[in-house]
C-alpha cells in the first residue's frame, strides 16, 4: 500500500512516536492525517485534522466516527507504561483499556471505513509482547493481549481485504522510556520503517536494531506457520468478525 494519497487516523499524537508518525505520512504525501489524542495539537498542515480523542471512553470514539469521513489506514499508536508491579491489578486493567481494549474498540469503531477501502490497520506493539519485559509486567501482559488481537483480526478480516499488521519495535527514545537503561531508537527512524513496512505489506514489522534481527527468522519460524494454520479453520467454520 502506496502511503501517498491515503487518508491516515493516527493515535496518541501528541509527542514521541505519534508526532513522528504524523509527520513521516505528510513527508510521504498523505492526503490526510487524522491526529488523534485527548489534547490534539494544531498543526501548520492544513492537511492535518485534530482529532479529540480519547480511546479509553466509547463517546469520545463515537464522536470521533462521525467526523471522520474516510480512512484508509488505521495506527493503533496510543500506549502507556505507568507501573512496575505486577501484584497491581488496577494498572493492569488501566494498560489493558489503552493498549487492549482501546485498539479493539477503535478498530471496531472504524471498520466500516476500512471496509470501504479495503484499508489497513496497524497496531504499535513492542518486542514485550513476544518476551516480558519484566521491569514493566502490566505493560508487557497488555502488549501480548494486543499481539494476540493482531493476529486474529489478521485472520478474521482477510476476506473483507483488510491487511493487519503488527509493529514490534524495541526501546524508543520517547518520555515513556527514557528513563530504561538500553539502547533506543528515534521515533523518525521507527516511523519511517514503519511506513515503509507497510508499503511492502509486511505483517509484522521490525523497526529497529533491537528488533530487526528478529525479522527473518520469525518468518520462517514455529509461531508463524502456527499463525497461518490456524488462519485456515477461519475459511472452514466461516467468518465470525
Amino acid at each position: 500500500m502506496n502511503i501517498t494519497g491515503k487518508t491516515i487516523l493516527i493515535t496518541g499524537t501528541n509527542r514521541g512516536l505519534g508526532k513522528a508518525l504524523v509527520e513521516e505520512a505528510l513527508r510521504r504525501g498523505a492526503k490526510q492525517v487524522y491526529a488523534g489524542a485527548r489534547v490534539p495539537m494544531e498543526h501548520a498542515d492544513e492537511r492535518v485534522t485534530p482529532l479529540p480523542l480519547d480511546i479509553t471512553n466509547a463517546a469520545r470514539i463515537q464522536e470521533a466516527v462521525e467526523k471522520v469521513t474516510s480512512v484508509d489506514i488505521l495506527i493503533n499508536n496510543a500506549s502507556i507504561a505507568r507501573s512496575f508491579d505486577v501484584n497491581d491489578r488496577t494498572a493492569i486493567e488501566e494498560h489493558l483499556a489503552v493498549i487492549f481494549f482501546g485498539t479493539y474498540d477503535m478498530t471496531r469503531a472504524f471498520l466500516p471505513l476500512l471496509t470501504r477501502s479495503r484499508g489497513a490497520i496497524v497496531n504499535v506493539l513492542s518486542l514485550a509482547a513476544l518476551a516480558a519485559l519484566p521491569i514493566v509486567p502490566p505493560y508487557s501482559i497488555a502488549k501480548a493481549a494486543a499481539f494476540n488481537l493482531t493476529q486474529s483480526l489478521r485472520a478474521l478480516l482477510a476476506g473483507q481485504g483488510i491487511s493487519v499488521h503488527a509493529v514490534l519495535p524495541g526501546p524508543i527514545d520517547t518520555e515513556m522510556s527514557r528513563s530504561l537503561n538500553a539502547p533506543k531508537a528515534s521515533p523518525e527512524s521507527v516511523a519511517q520503517a514503519l511506513f515503509d513496512g507497510v508499503e511492502r505489506g509486511e505483517e509484522e514489522i521490525f523497526p529497529d536494531p533491537a528488533s530487526e534481527s528478529l525479522a527473518e527468522s520469525w518468518r520462517s519460524g514455529a509461531v508463524k506457520e502456527l499463525e497461518r494454520q490456524s488462519a485456515t479453520l477461519v475459511a472452514a467454520s466461516g467468518d465470525k468478525s
